[in-house]
């Protein structure tokens, strides 16, 4: 399996921040979980996405009722993936591992399993965040192509163009194929997946016939075939573009860097894991407090990969201190004022990242 490895020998940045986070959290005698914010929250999401379900197979609803629905419950469902699932697959929802364990299977309620999900984000992607041959969430190619160590082929020329289509259709191929991909081929992209328990095997297998049955089996005794289709495409539309476009925000950005290591190798960053992050990592819109609530605080992405045991709703706070050690330790704090600058700037990088290798590095000597 291909390796990388840090020069965490310096790692007085991390020592400092670490050091300086305790002491807030100490200092005003709150917990690094979550508090009555996120619980709230949680109430408010999980309410709305009930009852756009509840109306969706009990009301006698029009067609462009019946869609508006799927609309918002797309958009809760993305919400709850944020706000709640994130933080309790982190175990930082809650002190009770219990709880997170539970509110953590939520993301299995939407279809997906929790359990490759915990491996494929916690360990391998804030490990090995924009590593390519690792980081399987930058594993997209042929179909689109993140950083310059990625094969160029002739339709990466207009993928900027298709990205919407392909993001808005990213939930069905997470649910119907990459996760059974991992699950009979063993592998999170180049990793090898922990060995599952029977316990694990039936939650797996028992999630997927209940998100079945709710999703697809129950709908189509209600709206018929041709209707739910078409309702079960705009949910997964909604979910997919919001959740695509928040989690490529945070590294596939302009000023983000990229490492690559290939099968079987081993490379050395010499730079310190925590500095790392600050490379590879980006905020967007931090003062937008709308869209910080609908996202689960992932528009302060530095903090997260920095402290993913702290829970989302301590970021603003965090953020400060974070972007005055980051000045003191002369490392850069990407991070774009509006969600609609940071949108912009993802769609730059992938047409730069579109153009066929040898005209991209003409243009760049040329500038």
């Amino acid at each position: 399996m291909a390796k990388i490895t840090f020069s965490n020998s310096n790692n007085d940045f991390y020592q400092s921040l670490k050091a300086s986070v305790e002491a807030y959290f100490t200092e005003n005698k709150i917990k690094k979980t979550g508090d009555w914010r996120l619980f709230s929250k949680t109430i408010i999401l999980v309410t709305v996405a009930l009852t756009m379900y509840g109306l969706l197979m009990l009301a006698p609803l029009a067609n462009w009722q019946a869609l508006l629905c799927c609309v918002v419950l797309g958009g809760a469902l993305a919400s709850i993936g944020f706000s709640v699932m994130h933080d309790a697959n982190h175990g930082s929802y809650s002190t009770h591992p219990k709880l997170n364990d539970f509110l953590g299977l939520s993301l299995n309620a939407m279809g997906a399993s929790s359990y490759f999900w915990k491996q494929k984000h916690n360990i391998i992607h804030h490990t090995y965040t924009n590593v390519d041959g690792i980081d399987d969430d930058i594993a997209k190619s042929p179909i689109i192509r993140h950083c310059e160590s990625q094969k160029w082929v002739p339709a990466h020329k207009v993928q900027y163009l298709y990205l919407l289509p392909v993001y808005s259709l990213s939930t069905i191929f997470w649910i119907y194929i990459m996760d059974f991909t991992k699950y009979f081929s063993r592998k999170i992209f180049t990793t090898d997946a922990w060995k599952m328990s029977t316990k694990n095997h039936i939650i797996f297998w028992a999630t997927k016939a209940m998100y079945a049955a709710f999703y697809i089996v129950l709908p189509i005794m209600v709206w018929g075939f041709g209707p739910w289709l078409l309702g079960y495409f705009v949910l997964n539309a909604v979910m997919g573009l919001i959740l695509s476009l928040v989690f490529q925000l945070a590294h596939v950005v302009e000023n983000t860097e990229f490492e690559h290591v290939g099968l079987d190798a081993t490379k050395h960053v010499e730079t310190a894991w925590a500095e790392f992050q600050m490379k590879t990592t980006a905020n967007f819109a931090m003062g937008n407090k709308v869209i910080s609530w609908f996202v689960g605080g992932l528009n302060y992405q530095i903090e997260h990969h920095l402290f993913p045991r702290i829970s989302h709703v301590h970021y603003p706070a965090v953020s400060k201190i974070v972007m005055e050690k980051a000045k003191a330790f002369n490392l850069p704090y990407n991070k774009y004022d509006t969600m609609s600058a940071a949108v912009a700037s993802h769609f730059r990088v992938m047409k730069q990242l579109g153009k066929k290798p040898e005209q991209a590095m003409h243009q760049v000597q040329a500038a």
